[in-house]
Protein backbone atom coordinates (compact mmCIF):
# COMPACT_ATOMS: atom_id res chain seq x y z
CA UNK A 1 0.00 0.00 0.00
CA UNK A 2 1.50 3.24 -0.83
CA UNK A 3 2.44 5.50 2.06
CA UNK A 4 1.50 9.17 -0.05
CA UNK A 5 -1.48 10.62 -1.38
CA UNK A 6 -0.96 10.34 -5.31
CA UNK A 7 -0.50 13.74 -7.13
CA UNK A 8 -3.91 14.09 -8.61
CA UNK A 9 -5.27 13.50 -4.62
CA UNK A 10 -2.89 16.00 -3.82
CA UNK A 11 -4.38 18.67 -6.29
CA UNK A 12 -7.89 17.95 -5.66
CA UNK A 13 -7.38 18.89 -1.87
CA UNK A 14 -5.88 21.77 -3.32
CA UNK A 15 -8.53 22.79 -5.16
CA UNK A 16 -11.32 22.02 -2.17
CA UNK A 17 -9.08 24.32 -0.31
CA UNK A 18 -9.15 27.41 -2.34
CA UNK A 19 -13.05 26.77 -2.92
CA UNK A 20 -12.81 26.60 1.65
CA UNK A 21 -10.95 29.75 1.43
CA UNK A 22 -13.04 31.42 -0.97
CA UNK A 23 -16.47 30.76 0.90
CA UNK A 24 -14.28 31.53 4.15
CA UNK A 25 -13.74 34.87 3.03
CA UNK A 26 -17.14 35.01 1.53
CA UNK A 27 -18.57 34.87 5.06
CA UNK A 28 -16.16 37.07 7.13
CA UNK A 29 -17.35 39.47 4.52
CA UNK A 30 -20.74 39.28 4.65
CA UNK A 31 -20.70 38.85 8.69
CA UNK A 32 -20.43 42.39 8.52
CA UNK A 33 -23.22 43.47 6.44
CA UNK A 34 -25.50 41.24 8.16
CA UNK A 35 -27.74 42.23 11.26
CA UNK A 36 -30.47 39.29 11.96
CA UNK A 37 -28.50 38.03 14.88
CA UNK A 38 -29.39 34.51 14.17
CA UNK A 39 -27.96 35.02 10.54
CA UNK A 40 -25.33 36.00 12.51
CA UNK A 41 -25.12 33.27 14.11
CA UNK A 42 -25.06 31.64 11.56
CA UNK A 43 -22.23 32.84 10.07
CA UNK A 44 -20.18 33.01 12.72
CA UNK A 45 -20.18 28.88 13.21
CA UNK A 46 -19.64 28.62 9.65
CA UNK A 47 -16.31 30.12 9.97
CA UNK A 48 -15.28 28.68 13.31
CA UNK A 49 -16.30 25.04 10.98
CA UNK A 50 -14.78 26.36 7.83
CA UNK A 51 -11.79 27.36 10.04
CA UNK A 52 -11.20 24.20 10.91
CA UNK A 53 -11.58 22.39 8.03
CA UNK A 54 -8.90 24.85 6.37
CA UNK A 55 -6.43 23.72 8.90
CA UNK A 56 -7.04 20.07 8.23
CA UNK A 57 -6.59 20.49 4.80
CA UNK A 58 -3.25 22.20 5.14
CA UNK A 59 -2.08 19.65 6.80
CA UNK A 60 -3.11 16.95 4.55
CA UNK A 61 -1.35 18.91 1.74
CA UNK A 62 1.70 19.48 3.66
CA UNK A 63 2.40 16.39 5.54
CA UNK A 64 0.91 13.66 2.32
CA UNK A 65 1.23 11.06 4.89
CA UNK A 66 -1.27 8.62 5.84
CA UNK A 67 -0.33 9.12 9.87
CA UNK A 68 -4.18 11.25 10.63
CA UNK A 69 -6.42 8.50 9.42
Amino acid sequence: MTKYMALHETLEVHEILTFKNLCLTKTVTMSGLVQDPELKAILSNDVSTSTKSITRLKELITDRSHKHE
